[in-house]
């Protein structure tokens, strides 16, 4: 019987391989050696080294050369070890071999190998410099605040390499790299929904695309290889299914090149339908409405509308279905009478987002008929008032 072999990494490394990299924090390169491999976890433990100078071609351009150590907080004394994704970027290169310059594992973890940062504030702090470091080419900013620098006159920002944008509806991805053309990382936390999501691949410098809770984009918007020829990273969740399976047919094969490729919860059409224009979405994090209530909430109101839209596609009069819609708006009162009896949430605010909630499925069936259906929201809002104590 054949024996399955363990998982290697995509870009050929080994325990002992010292890799070079150019740091942008050090404005030269610096180096560390691969200490393990760990294949259940896909993980690599990577001890930075206590060295920086011009592009190395062999480890005998390091010199002598010894691990980082740490002299800071609760690090104090440890070498800089720690366990990173173990595709080897693009931009790092292997540059020979040398024996294990620390034998244990390491004990932390952390995304994103960036060499040189370790060395930089061990530097400041040797230098006397104990102010707080920030990253001078980093921005995080809220959705509000990047419509608005969009808004407004085209003035280029060359400084910012990394933006992560949070708390944003929608965002046109032709004014965010017009704005941003330097960018060579991009976080998109969401729901957000993008337009011109294809002028991504203005970015030619891109190394670290995550979008999380992203959507609007279909399998034209696919960021390229050949116009993002520096992309080391790439991290997809929850985005339109059409998107992440363009995504991965192209990036898959740049692996071994050093691409990390994470895609996961591909959101299909039916879930977007439901879940993307969602009434309720204000309800999570509300002061008054838990978790678990608008969890309950939720199911509720998906339960209803795909039972509205199954009763509106079926075909038949007016005058059959109205008794059903009733019957539907009813069952929706009386499950937010028990969830509001239980919780004590439903305040005026609440109560007509519910009704809204109600009015939203008929328009969304509307617009899928073309047809009116005045009638059917009555007859939805009229089961729900005859039975709702909120």
């Amino acid at each position: 019987m054949a024996t399955l072999q363990a998982p290697t990494p995509p870009r050929r490394i080994v325990p002992g391989d010292v890799v070079a990299a150019f740091s942008e924090y050090l404005g030269e390169w610096t180096a560390a050696q691969i200490t393990h491999l760990d294949p259940d976890h896909q993980l690599a433990g990577v001890l930075h080294l206590d060295w920086s100078g011009p592009e190395p071609t062999s480890v005998a351009d390091l010199g002598e050369v010894a691990p980082l150590s740490r002299t800071r907080g609760s690090f104090t004394g440890q070498p800089a070890h720690c366990h990173y994704e173990w595709v080897l970027p693009r931009s790092y290169k292997v540059i020979g071999t040398l024996p294990l310059l620390h034998e244990q594992p390491p004990n932390s973890y952390a995304f994103g190998w960036g060499m040189g940062l370790d060395l930089t504030l061990e530097r400041r702090r040797q230098q006397g410099d104990e102010s707080q470091w920030s990253d001078p080419w980093a921005q995080d900013i809220t959705g509000t605040e990047l419509n608005d620098l969009l808004a407004g006159p085209a003035d280029p920002d060359e400084e910012t390499r990394r933006l992560t944008v949070r708390a944003v509806q929608s965002l046109d991805c032709a004014r965010l790299v017009e704005r941003y053309p330097a960018l060579t990382g991009l976080t998109l936390i969401g729901p957000v929904t993008l337009s011109s999501a294809s002028s991504l691949n203005e970015l030619t410098s891109l190394k670290r695309l995550m979008l999380s809770d992203v959507f609007g984009m279909a399998e034209a918007d696919c960021l390229l290889p050949r116009r993002a020829p520096a992309l080391e990273s790439l991290e997809l969740v929850s985005v339109p299914a059409e998107y992440a399976t363009a995504m991965k047919r192209v990036w898959r094969p740049e692996e071994p090149q050093g691409v990390y490729l994470r895609i996961a919860k591909p959101r299909k059409p039916e879930w977007l339908a439901e879940n993307l224009n969602n009434p309720l979405r204000d309800w999570d994090g509300r002061e008054q409405i838990s978790a678990a209530i608008y969890k309950k909430a939720l199911a509720q109101y998906k339960a209803t509308r795909r039972a509205v839209l199954a009763v509106l596609a079926s075909g038949h009069s007016a005058d059959v279905l109205t008794p059903r819609l009733v019957e539907l708006g009813e069952q929706f009162g009386e499950a937010f009478n028990e969830l509001d009896e239980r919780a004590g949430f439903i305040e005026t605010v609440e109560r007509e987002e519910l009704y809204d909630a109600l009015d939203a499925i008929i328009t969304e069936a509307e617009a899928a008929s073309g047809a009116d259906l005045a009638w059917a929201g009555k007859g939805l809002t009229e089961g729900c008032e005859s039975v709702r104590d909120w």
